[in-house]
């Protein structure tokens, strides 16, 4: 829960590096809670028929810039560009390349993006 809220605290911030554990711990929560936003809409009978309703498109809308920014600072991590994300939008083969980027592990030491993230851990 810690690196869910860290990520909420750089609210915007595509500067620096996010290690691998920060960006994953980060997109398992925010699965979780999406769930539990549908899951209520639901239960408070304002979904639409495809199962999304208000509290959902909040969260979402909400979590998007973070979301964007988290995945920046992990891409920076690897040493690519943020403007990589965009690779996402080349259908399948796109995504499949990011998610490559997104699972490798850091770059060693200091690079053009910030210092080593895992600096001092053993």
């Amino acid at each position: 829960m810690n690196w869910y809220l860290k990520v909420l605290r750089q609210y915007a911030d595509f500067n620096g590096r996010a290690r691998r554990k920060e960006y994953w711990m980060f997109f398992l929560f925010n699965i979780i809670f999406a769930v539990a936003a549908m899951v209520m809409d639901n239960i408070l009978g304002i979904a639409s028929q495809f199962g999304y309703g208000p509290l959902y498109g909040i969260y979402v809308l909400t979590l998007f810039i973070p979301g964007l920014a988290v995945g920046v600072r992990r891409l920076h991590d690897v040493g690519k560009s943020g403007w990589m994300i965009l690779i996402s939008f080349i259908p399948i083969v796109g995504a499949i390349w990011l998610l490559v980027l997104l699972v490798m592990d850091s770059t060693p030491g200091e690079n053009r993006f910030g210092s080593y993230p895992k600096e001092g851990i053993v």
